[in-house]
């Protein structure tokens, strides 16, 4: 199979959300029978509701500025699937990623004509797997690896991390997760395990730190193992305050000081087996970049802020940064707080485009404009179903000088930033 059979193969098992399978008898059979490649390479976990996948970016890029031949695995991606796994920096290469993963695909199917597995793994236990064997096969010494949703029945897990990071919790996929901050923390924590060998904890709302807390207690880690960013959040406050770091990032954002603090954490805590030094952790954290998340492309910015506590980093950096007219380009998933997230954001614009990807959890179109909130005038909203055509109808009603803001959804950012990729080819 070349790459795009194999995408259309993956992407015939079902929704990434909507069909996945939270539990980990399967992909552990299935590692096995892989040879459990995860056991060539140490590895740090990251779980958290938002700022997971920044931290992975700046963790990946101290670690390659000390020279360490590191594995990253994140998701979703944006525009290729091959975003997901990359070795050194650099993305699989579609061969690559097409060999790997019709060895997971024919390994799955024997062992599920054999009775061995459940069920047929899911979009997501694959993709897993082949990341995991592709690192194996690359040589990486260390992988870094973003949690998908949730933490202890989440594929990743599986995987056994010696180090488990934990970014700040928040309320999101209630319906998978639980209904209050401490389940859901609960449940993320539970990527800390009886071999997990360290912690670090960001800074949370206390009804969070206590679950973690307690999860890390019940599996017995020892509390030098235990490192915990400075401040624990009240549980009023919803701010970001500005704080000093040794080292700027390349990522934009106040937000970003804390997921650098527990990217600089845990490379302190790498440091009893690779050697990182200080001005390692400062170059890596300047050079470290996240595609998608505050990412200007010409008169375009670009960020997934997907739930309501990324709506409420995105407005604060805007009004602190953009002075420029905006227009919102806004799409979402259906199982969002998307009246909460429009009630953040509309106030920011002069004019709102309304639309849906294609992706099966994407919320149409006429339940965005039914929840906008009540003072937004009809005449500055305009609405389509196509995302080419809203990036068109954004432009083209921003004055000169204007920006137009893509966000709600990664999966809206990735289609409209290959629209616009496109465009300058």
């Amino acid at each position: 199979m070349d790459l795009e059979e194999t995408t259309r193969y993956l992407y015939s098992l079902g929704n990434e959300v909507e069909a996945m399978k939270l539990g980990l008898e399967n992909i552990r059979v299935l590692l096995s029978e892989l040879g459990n490649p995860q056991k060539s390479y140490f590895k740090v976990q990251v779980a958290g509701t938002n700022g997971k996948g920044s931290v992975c970016a700046c963790l990946d890029s101290i670690c390659r500025q000390a020279g360490i031949r590191t594995g990253l695995y994140t998701s979703p991606h944006l525009i290729s699937i091959t975003e997901r796994i990359r070795v050194g920096g650099t993305e699989i290469g579609d061969e690559n990623f097409a060999k790997l993963a019709a060895r997971v695909r024919e390994l799955a199917e024997t062992l599920l004509d054999a009775g061995r597995l459940e069920y047929r793994p899911t979009f997501f236990e694959q993709v897993t797997a082949i990341g995991l064997l592709a690192f194996a096969e690359a040589g990486v010494e260390l992988a870094i690896l973003e949690t998908g949703l949730g933490g202890r029945l989440d594929a990743v897990t599986a995987a056994a991390a010696e180090i488990a990071a934990i970014t700040k919790i928040d309320l999101d996929h209630q319906e998978y997760l639980g209904d209050t901050l401490e389940e859901i923390a609960a449940e993320k924590a539970a990527i800390v395990t009886g071999s997990t060998e360290a912690v670090v904890i960001g800074r949370q709302r206390p009804a969070a730190m206590e679950a973690i807390r307690d999860r890390i207690g019940s599996v017995g880690l020892e509390p030098r193992r235990v490192r915990e960013c400075a401040v624990v959040f009240d549980e009023s406050s919803l701010g970001n305050p500005i704080r000093t770091l040794p080292a700027e990032t390349g990522l934009l954002g106040r937000h970003q000081y804390e997921n650098a603090e527990v990217a600089i954490l845990t490379a302190q805590i790498l440091r009893e087996r690779f050697t990182i030094t200080d001005e390692q952790i400062r170059s890596g954290l300047r050079a470290a970049r996240h595609p998608g998340r505050l990412e200007y492309i010409g008169d375009l910015l670009f960020d997934g802020a997907h739930n309501l506590g990324g709506a409420e980093a995105l407005r604060e950096f805007v009004v602190f940064n953009e002075k420029r007219p905006l227009t919102i380009l806004f799409g979402a998933m259906a199982d969002k707080d998307v009246r909460g997230m429009l009630a953040v954001l509309a106030p920011l614009a002069e004019r709102i485009v309304l639309t849906e990807s294609t992706n099966s959890r994407s919320a149409s179109f006429e339940s965005l404009l039914a929840a906008l909130p009540e003072d937004v005038s009809n005449e500055t909203v305009f609405v389509t179903d196509n995302v080419a055509k809203a990036l068109a109808i954004a432009r083209e009603i921003t004055p000169t000088g204007g920006i137009v803001l893509v966000t709600g959804s990664l999966y809206l950012v990735g289609e409209a930033k290959a629209v616009t990729l496109r465009e300058q080819t």
